[in-house]
């Protein structure tokens, strides 16, 4: 006997459980415990997306729908949903990019469209995208309603529209669109309430294209790598703290620790923080010789060099990554994904190394920094898993700390790093640096988390609203 509708098209249908029985398990990197899933459905255009909803529409006591752009979400849980008893719907099939304007500087995508598909596309012109330190085949889309981190900003800022299919099978776009008739300035806040917030980490609709904004190109750009002793961590953030305030850098200063330049194929030895320069070329030269004077004066760093003096060896490959990742193109960026877990994309979660990620917002200032730092020593002696950090650091004030965690898939590795998890989030908690995005297992935290109780009452009452039957199963934010 089958879950699913009985009026489901056929066409989309990829894999069902047999006799109301959940799939067989698929693998995740993080190793996180699979979930039972009782069918798999991939759609080819957005027509069959909401054809789908409808169905499940009409037949309310039946399992929610699990939604998922590529399912390449490493470290998160990858395409397992937060919870038992779903139908996983796969939108990898919608992978067009509609349309894209140089000029007005955006381009429509659907879930499907990847990294390297886009950037490729803008290679050579005056745009480019704000790219990640992941895979090139990951989805642009799920990354930025997941509220992502590209090597410019956080990706939210490039959301100007959604387009998203209701529970009920209605078709709306919010925020910013372009028009038939005309260009229109990218506004993506719109007239009146703006709902596009409310489908980013969201379970209110299926998600079936993005406007995104695409970036200036710079005239010039430069990569300066400075190391900087253990000794010296705290005084030297807050002296790349100052830079970054005083705009001597563009885009995200990006400091890996020791553990995480081993782990990803950089350069050994100290920290490493790396500084995005550009502009026109004049003001290339005039910034690098600027930092070069603040970086002696201060004597905190052990060595600066610069991209076009040093360009990055050819095993160092985080410095390759970051230095094409600040110009828009993620196409290094698979040796250091083939380093962290030794697999290539397609293959990452039957066969790469166990990988988990923990991803808190912290204020960009030395103590606060090396207060974390200390939090994640303590817990590599207290389980035996040593993870690696990665200071993104967003603005003068905030940094995105991505915390990985690397280990063997066998049951002992597995337990223990599972439990180096759970005890950052709690340490990290305790000290009030918060997570900004959650993994599968841990979405119990939405609601710990959560600063204000109406508030989460009043997401939950909208949910009741707009999908009182629970076609879209409850997510990692629910």
């Amino acid at each position: 006997m089958s879950v699913l509708p009985a009026d489901m098209p056929a066409e989309v249908v990829h894999r069902v459980g047999t006799d109301g029985a959940p799939l067989p398990a698929d693998e995740n990197v993080s190793m996180f415990r699979p979930r039972d899933v009782y069918g798999l459905l991939r759609p080819r255009s957005v027509e069959e997306v909401r054809d789908i909803v409808r169905s499940f529409a009409g037949a309310p006591k039946g399992p929610g729908l699990h939604v998922f752009s590529t399912g390449r979400n490493w470290g998160l849980g990858s395409r397992e949903p937060a919870r038992d008893g779903a139908v996983s719907l796969d939108l990898s099939q919608l992978a067009s990019v509609r349309e894209f304007d140089l000029q007005g500087g955006w381009a429509v995508v659907e879930p499907g469209v990847t990294q390297l598909q886009l950037a490729s596309l803008l290679e050579g012109s005056g745009r480019m995208l704000n790219v990640t330190a992941s895979s090139g085949h990951t989805s642009v889309l799920g990354n930025t309603v997941d509220r992502g981190v590209g090597l410019r900003h956080q990706r939210t800022r490039d959301l100007a529209g959604l387009e998203v299919v209701l529970p009920d099978g209605e078709l709306i776009r919010v925020g910013w669109w372009p028009r038939q008739s005309g260009p229109t300035a990218v506004n993506p806040s719109g007239l009146g309430p703006n709902p596009l917030g409310l489908f980013t980490q969201s379970d209110l609709g299926v998600v079936t294209a993005a406007v995104v904004r695409l970036l200036p190109r710079p005239e010039a750009q430069r990569t300066l790598r400075a190391s900087i002793p253990r000794r010296h961590l705290s005084d030297a953030l807050d002296e790349l703290r100052r830079w970054k305030a005083q705009h001597l850098v563009s885009g995200v200063i990006k400091v890996y620790d020791t553990v995480s330049n081993r782990s990803y194929g950089g350069a050994a030895g100290d920290f490493v923080a790396h500084l995005c320069v550009d502009g026109t070329a004049e003001a290339v030269e005039a910034l690098t010789r600027v930092i070069e004077g603040e970086a002696a004066r201060c004597g905190l760093f052990s060595d600066i060099v610069r991209s076009d003096d040093h360009p990055p060896s050819d095993d160092d490959f985080v410095a390759q990554l970051v230095q094409r990742g600040f110009g828009g193109d993620p196409s290094h960026n698979e040796k250091v994904l083939l380093s962290a877990v030794g697999a290539t994309a397609e293959a990452v979660d039957d066969e790469g190394r166990g990988w988990v990620f923990f991803l808190p917002l912290v204020p960009f200032n030395g103590p606060a920094l090396c207060r974390a730092q200390e939090i994640l020593e303590q817990v590599g002696a207290e389980t035996g898993i040593s993870p690696g950090s990665t200071i993104n650091a967003l603005d003068a004030d905030v940094v995105d700390l991505v915390v990985s965690f690397s280990f063997p898939r066998t049951d002992t590795a597995v337990a223990r790093a599972h439990a180096a998890l759970d005890l950052t989030y709690e340490l990290f908690e305790a000290a009030g640096f918060l997570p900004y995005r959650l993994d599968a297992e841990h979405h119990a935290w939405t609601d710990r988390l959560s600063q204000d109780a109406a508030a989460r009452r009043f997401v939950r009452r909208l949910k009741h609203v707009i999908d009182p039957s629970g076609v879209i199963a409850a997510g990692r934010y629910a």
